[in-house]
């Protein structure tokens, strides 16, 4: 990420808190679309920084395109659908590779800060 990006900092802190880790060789590709599972992944690893313990409220949850997920994805997938914050798309899927809607971004991050509130 480039210096003096308005959003360098934020990513800079990120990466030092192993939140993002990017595509690897330095790149990290701040105007990319975040996949549904790049971004249940950081949800994932903020929460675990944060010392939050998420709540296991439901079952897991066999999504049909499961083969799909990367392998460094699965725990935070698995995690937050058991807490609730994460749902998956329809018809038993959980679409890993599409992207991240601003919708799904907003609910996650307010059920997250509601398990924290409540914690």
């Amino acid at each position: 990420v480039a210096a003096g990006q308005w959003y360098a900092d934020a990513v800079n802190w990120a990466a030092a808190n192993d939140i993002v880790g990017g595509y690897g060789n330095g790149k990290f590709g701040p105007e990319d679309d975040i996949t549904r599972e790049q971004m249940a992944a950081m949800i994932y690893r903020y929460a675990s920084s944060a010392g939050v313990t998420l709540p296991k409220t439901r079952d897991a949850v066999r999504f049909s395109d499961a083969s799909g997920f990367s392998g460094w994805a699965i725990e935070a997938i698995d995690a937050l659908t058991r807490a609730g914050i994460l749902d998956g798309v329809g018809a038993g899927r959980f679409a890993p590779q599409e992207s991240a809607t601003r919708e799904q971004a907003c609910k996650m991050l307010a059920l997250l800060l509601q398990i924290i509130e409540e914690a």
